[in-house]
């Protein structure tokens, strides 16, 4: 069904069309390349990929171009693009203590094992628009870059590092451990009977969302891989709203943020040993929840777990709150059918696009059902 209405039918849309490819690789501007795209719209182009869920920074950075910096949009054609991709093989499992780090901070100790590691981060520039003349700016790139006695970024240098007191710290190893590769807030937890149980048998393999169904009751890896897809701002509202409500007087505390690589690793056809064939940013988060409920162990602290694609704080973090708000309420609310169901902002503005399409039968048998209640009502005030 078409629109009727519009004039030139069929040659009217073909011309919607040929504006959209006009605007897209027209224009009295130089053409926009992947590379300027990937080296200066990484947090953009991290964000398709995670909601996208492919790792292919080259294609996201190609989809946000065509989509004309819309990036929901960007993200629907990657997942589109994934969805057409044969699946060869499947990774093997890797611990995310392999994290190699450029950013690790603790907001709930100061001095945690190992160290604090602030790396590249925006949460100490101060929210200014920068008005520095077009050609100004463009000679800072000719600079060299200035060093406070650290390495590059990425992986490769302790930007911010704070060293805790005692042997060691004024090494690049602390107590023993690679700086790079810190030992767990997590740990240090568990050796003080801090942490509640909540290690189960009942989700040995990882659910795989694209090809079974997730509905409530599912187990916690099918709403991690939900969260971890999820679109952001959708998740960091849901989980806003969730943890500000009335009678809630606390909030979790992030216990270690991280961003950095993770090797991916497949077997080797001939040999079946696990092959390292890529690395994958990702932004990990465990934050921490008082138990203080009647029915819990009000001695103990419980823990939430996030991790998406890129560097995405602000979604891991909202995602380890839901992961823990979504254990404490034990199915008592709709919270965990909204965490699986509401969140995924492909399949919502998927809906709110279809609205747009004729639905003029929809429409006029509203208008008929509307037209007989008022006739019915009309005839049994005559009587």
């Amino acid at each position: 069904m078409g629109y009727s209405g519009a004039s030139g039918g069929h040659e009217a849309i073909l011309a919607a069309e040929q504006l959209v490819e006009r605007h897209r690789y027209g224009g009295s501007s130089a053409w926009l390349g992947i590379d300027q795209i990937t080296g200066r719209l990484r947090l953009a182009v991290d964000r398709i990929m995670g909601e996208g869920g492919l790792w292919a920074p080259e294609l996201a950075a190609r989809a946000l171009r065509q989509s004309e910096g819309d990036v929901q949009e960007a993200a629907q054609l990657i997942r589109a693009h994934r969805s057409t991709l044969p699946r060869v093989a499947y990774s093997e499992p890797v611990h995310a203590d392999e994290l190699r780090i450029s950013r690790r901070i603790s907001p709930a100790f100061r001095n945690p094992p190992g160290s604090q590691l602030l790396g590249r981060t925006l949460d100490y520039v101060g929210r200014l628009l920068d008005l520095m003349p077009e050609e100004q700016a463009k000679a800072r790139l000719h600079q060299p870059a200035p060093s406070h006695g650290h390495g590059p970024e990425h992986g490769h240098s302790a930007q911010g590092h704070e060293h805790p007191q005692g042997p060691g710290s004024d090494s690049g190893q602390v107590d023993g451990h690679d700086p790079r590769r810190p030992p767990r807030l997590l740990g240090l937890l568990r050796s003080m009977g801090m942490l509640a149980d909540r290690v189960t048998d009942g989700d040995a393999e990882p659910y795989d969302i694209t090809r079974s169904p997730v509905r409530p009751g599912v187990p916690r890896s099918a709403r991690l891989t939900a969260m971890a897809r999820a679109e952001t701002g959708a998740l960091v509202h849901l989980w806003y709203s969730h943890t500000f409500q009335p009678g809630r007087h606390n909030h979790e505390f992030p216990g270690e943020v991280r961003h950095g690589t993770l090797p991916m690793r497949v077997l080797h056809p001939l040999t079946g040993r696990p092959v390292t064939v890529a690395e994958v940013r990702v932004t990990e988060v465990e934050t921490i929840d008082d138990l203080d409920r009647a029915e819990e162990d009000r001695s103990r602290l419980d823990l939430g777990y996030g991790m998406c694609f890129g560097h995405n704080e602000r979604k891991a973090i909202a995602m380890a709150g839901l992961d823990l708000l979504v254990h404490r309420d034990g199915g008592r609310t709709s919270l965990e059918q909204e965490v699986l169901l509401t969140l995924d902002g492909i399949e919502a503005s998927g809906f709110l696009e279809h609205l747009k399409l004729p639905h003029y039968v929809d429409f006029r048998s509203v208008l008929d059902r509307k037209r007989a209640v008022r006739a019915a009502m009309e005839e049994a005030v005559t009587r």
